[in-house]
Formats: C-alpha cells, structure tokens, sequence
C-alpha cells in the first residue's frame, strides 16, 4: 500500500511509530520546536506525488502556517464565512479560530487551503521544480535570504518531496525570526520618542497646510465670483448695444478663455492639496499607530526601572508593589522563567500558582487552579490557543478577571500588577 508523505513524515515525527486511521488528536503548543505525541496521527492516506492539504499536518505547525501565511484581514475573511462573530472579533481571537478551523477537513480547512493555494500560486510553481528534499531546501534558504517567507514557507511545507528534516527545518527558521522579532523590541523603545516628535510636527505642518488651503480657496472663491460679476456686466452691456464692436467681442474671448485657463490650474491646484492632505493623515495615523504600540513597551521599562529602584532601598522600607495576600495565577510561560516570577509574587505579599498550559500539566488542573486564583494572567507569545480559550472560558464562568500579557517577561507581569494592586482583591481560599 502507497503511504503519502504527510503521513511517513508524522510518523518519524512521532518517534517511528508506524500509521494509523484513527482520527488526530491535537497537539500541545509551546516555545519549542514541535514535539509530536506517538498518538497524533495524518487523516487519510494519499500518493506521495500530491502536496500536503493543511488539514494533514500536526496541529503544532497550524499555528506558524496561519500566523505566517496569511494577513489578519485574509483570515478574517475566511473565518466570517464559516463562523458568525469573526467580523467583530480582535485579531487574536481571530487567529485561534483560523487554527482551530485548519484541523476541520470539512469544516473550514478547505477554504483555507484554498486561499492559501491561490494566495501563493508563484512560490508553489517556482517549488514545483525541485524533485528531491535537498532541491527544496535550496530555494527555502534562497526565499529566506531574499525575505520573501509566507509564499515560500507554505510552498516548502507542502512540497511532495518534503522530508521530517525539511519541515523542521522551515519550522525552526521561523521560530527564529519570532525570537529577532522580540529582540527589536528595545530599538522599537527608543524609537518611540522620535516617532512622537516626528508626529507632533506632522500635526503642526498638517494645520498649517490646511489653514493655507483654506485661505487659498476662499480667495479663489472671491477671485471667481468677481470675474463672474465682470463677465455679467461685460455681457448686459453687449445686449444693451445692437451691434458690439469685433475687437470688444475679441477681447470678451480673451478674457472668458483666460478666465478658464485660471480656473483651471485652481482646480489642479486644489487637487493636488487634497491628495496631499490625505498622504499626511495617513502618516499621522500610521505614527499614531506606532506611538500606540510602543507606549506599552515603555510603561513596562518605568515600571521595572521604578520597582528595581524600590528593591535597592534599605530593609524595613515599603514595599514598591504590594498585592496584599491576591493569589495570582500564572498559565503558560516558560520554565526558567517561573521561579522568578514566584519570587516577585511572593515578595510583594501575593501568592503565585503556576500551569504549563498544558504541555506537561493535564487541562483539567485548570479549573481548581481558576478557583483558588483572585487574578489570571497569561502570555499571549508563549502558551498554546486551546489554552488560552480554555482559560477565558474558565475564567468567565468563575468571574474571575484575567490579563493577556504582551510578553513572557517580568517587566511585563510587573506592569500588569501594578495595575492589579491599585484595586482590592479578596484574599484566595486555600
């Protein structure tokens, strides 16, 4: 029996476990690469000529696939045709919905896959040349250098000659563009103030534009309305005398076409300020943006800067943060992260409860963990979807609030229960 490829690759993924029809099961995220279960299986056997479906990949790579692949609008899209509320939904959410979708066969996977194809046609032919894993690998590190990524990462994953050491090869170079990503963050940092001056002074030119624009028009508009009171005039006169002279019907032209010539390069003239206009609101908006983004990033700094400052006083001294005995609990993360984070919770007089989100923790510790808890947190960059749908759901069930982290960092945690602190918080049943 002809095995398809997808399937030979999940079985070496999963350890040499030889293939089986029983349905997939999904599999755990973390901040590593994938690491398969022996009892993740492919869905249905297919010749080995014919390019993997998504629906046939572990659910490991479903994330990077539609998170790489795809834009927000372009998922947004899809999830609205088979899912009511995705128009409304914030892009997060929108994107555990596409990943859950991708697992669907019948059930949205088609449509993505679909859209992926026809989205990356280009880079699937230009794949299409390659006849062994080595052909592949060549043209995925040449897309890398060129940094031309979603087209070629989705080419190279589905590619009949794909083997297990393509995949995570692919795989692992764009877990490593997710770690440089990160790393820009300072440079993002202290470009934050130059964006801020630069868009103060975008505003004040824009203004100034404007108030010009409009002073401009408004002396056009006087500028016409006079000439049109003089061609008025000019023209009772002409009705007034039986027969006007030729060189006065000569000069009348003149003066109509010069007119329209006038008024002509008003209106260009008059355009143009408005195309301008409109590139400088777009650049406002998109400094806006940015300035938005990077605030963030910077109430995070002050905040760690404030609390190590705090820490380097003398003992007996207050405490910088102090959560009054609130029993926090922390989903997700990575390992050599937590007793950090313990020490912080614990040394501002909180407690800390910690789950993996799953990866070595079983799901159902979740909801005596939410129960004991006054406050949830989690890091939306390190802790799977199904998690953090779990935890959501969880928490709305126990009323319990609950704060998506921006990042896996301390700075990020200790922003976030500054915050907590300001308002009370009943103390955890033990």
């Amino acid at each position: 029996m002809v095995v398809h490829r997808a399937q030979m690759l999940s079985s070496s993924l999963l350890g040499g476990a030889p293939f089986a029809p029983p349905p997939r099961l999904i599999a755990k995220e973390s901040c590593d690469a994938p690491a398969l279960r022996p009892d993740e299986r492919v869905a249905q056997p297919a010749p080995a000529s014919v390019r993997t479906r998504i629906w046939e990949f572990a659910a490991n790579l479903h994330c990077s696939i539609i998170g790489t692949c795809l834009s927000a609008a372009e998922l947004r899209h899809i999830v609205a045709k088979v899912e009511a509320g995705a128009a409304s939904a914030s892009d997060h959410d929108t994107h555990v919905r596409g990943v859950t979708l991708a697992a669907r066969r019948d059930g949205g996977a088609r449509l993505l896959q679909k859209a992926l194809d026809r989205k990356h046609h280009a880079a699937i032919a230009r794949f299409a040349n390659a006849k062994d894993a080595a052909a592949v690998l060549s043209l995925w590190d040449e897309a890398l250098r060129q940094g031309d990524i979603p087209g070629a990462y989705w080419a190279t994953l589905t590619h009949p000659a794909a083997t297990e050491d393509v995949v995570r090869r692919a795989f692992g170079d764009i877990h490593m563009l997710s770690h440089l990503v990160g790393a820009a963050n300072r440079a993002d940092v202290r470009r934050l103030r130059e964006l801020e001056a630069e868009n103060a002074a975008l505003a004040a030119r824009l203004a100034r534009q404007q108030r010009q624009l409009h002073e401009g028009f408004a002396a056009r508009d006087a500028t016409i309305q006079k000439l049109e009171a003089m061609l008025t005039r000019r023209a009772a006169e002409r009705s007034d005398t039986p027969a006007a002279a030729p060189e006065d019907a000569e000069a009348t032209d003149r003066l109509i076409r010069d007119l329209d010539r006038r008024l002509a390069r008003e209106v260009a003239r008059r355009e143009r300020g408005e195309q301008r206009i409109e590139t400088l609101l777009a650049a406002a908006h998109t400094n806006e943006a940015e300035r938005r983004q990077h605030r963030d990033a910077l109430i995070e700094l002050d905040v760690a800067e404030r609390h190590l400052a705090a820490l380097a006083r003398p003992q007996g001294s207050e405490r910088p943060l102090d959560l009054a005995g609130m029993m926090l609990l922390y989903v997700g993360g990575r390992a050599n992260q937590i007793p950090a984070f313990r020490a912080l919770i614990e040394d501002a007089g909180g407690g800390f409860l910690h789950h993996d989100g799953g990866i070595e923790q079983g799901t159902g510790l979740l909801p005596g963990l939410v129960a004991r808890a006054n406050h949830v947190a989690f890091p939306i960059d390190c802790i799977s979807h199904l998690a953090v749908a779990g935890v959501k759901r969880l928490c709305r069930q126990a009323g319990k609030p609950y704060a998506p982290l921006r990042t896996a960092s301390l700075a990020c945690l200790l922003a976030a229960m500054v915050q907590v602190s300001a308002q009370p918080a009943p103390v955890a049943a033990e």
